[in-house]
């Protein structure tokens, strides 16, 4: 079996329950990735638009040949867009689950990962700088806001400080030379791997991830037909506050007063869900 088909992603069956799938309605999975969601929206009849920026993941999602699901290599800023392209004005339901999917971690040669060797690359698409260039070339201050902003790391003044210090002798041009560049700058901490905050601030920087995100909620609430929903699924507290805001802020009825979080047991069997938050919302009837 496909490994794709066995992918059980996060807040798998809560997400579909509050995505409330009719038969014959069109949904979008604006974060396609492994399709599990996708494969769930179409098990209860709905048809599915997929996008992702990633072209593997979205040469891996063709290969399964699903019926009812048309795929699009694009990020979910360009959510009409797309859906101009595909013909359709208005969706039953939009789902974003914001994770990063394994795929991304566990393949070295995308850069995600601190843990293994690789390449700074840390793309999730095709365009942009690259992890290389942010943590080779731009200025201390710089690197020092976006691991202070992005990251929310304590000590990214001396993150940043330690970088450019190593830099000026040779590039840095791995994954494991810029984790070492972080422990040898803040030592070992017992709540996870040091470098984990860095990672995750240059990763969304380099993707632009929240403002992505922003342009996505706002056109999310345009297209979405009256009693349509979106189910956002985030995994830190930037995505979530912004998620929370956004919908305050809109004309959308707020379904979830606090935040879907996974079971003990989802938890257990996958400890990457454990940061997870599911939010959904819901477009009124005129």
């Amino acid at each position: 079996m496909n490994a794709i088909t066995q992918h059980i992603p996060v807040l798998y069956e809560e997400a579909l329950y509050w995505l409330q799938i009719r038969p014959g309605e069109v949904y979008v999975d604006a974060t396609l990735g492994g399709a599990g969601h996708a494969k769930g929206i179409l098990e209860r009849g709905g048809l599915v638009i997929g996008l992702d920026q990633d072209p593997e993941a979205v040469a891996r999602a063709r290969t399964l040949n699903l019926p009812g699901l048309r795929v699009f290599q694009r990020n979910f800023r360009h959510l009409k867009e797309v859906l101009q392209e595909a013909g359709v004005s208005q969706v039953a339901g939009i789902l974003a689950d914001l994770g990063v999917s394994s795929f991304h971690l566990e393949d070295p040669k995308r850069g995600f990962s601190y843990q293994k060797e690789g390449p700074l690359d840390m793309r999730m698409g095709e365009e942009g700088p690259t992890a290389y260039e942010v943590v080779n070339t731009l200025p201390l201050e710089d690197i020092y806001r976006i691991l202070r902003d992005l990251g929310e790391e304590r000590q990214a003044y001396r993150i940043a400080k330690a970088i450019v210090e190593r830099r000026r002798k040779t590039p840095i041009r791995t994954t494991l030379e810029l984790a070492e560049t972080v422990r040898q700058a803040v030592g070992f901490r017992k709540a996870g791997h040091p470098a984990r905050k860095t990672f995750q601030a240059l990763r969304m920087y380099v993707n632009d991830e929240l403002g992505a995100l922003e342009e996505f909620l706002r056109q999310a609430e345009e297209v979405l037909a009256p009693g349509g929903r979106l189910v956002v699924i985030t995994f830190h507290s930037l995505e979530d506050r912004l998620v929370k805001r956004s919908l305050k802020e809109s004309h959308l009825k707020v379904l979830t007063k606090k935040p879907i979080t996974p079971s003990p047991e989802e938890i257990a069997g996958n400890p990457r869900s454990r940061s997870a938050k599911l939010r959904a919302a819901e477009k009124e009837v005129a």
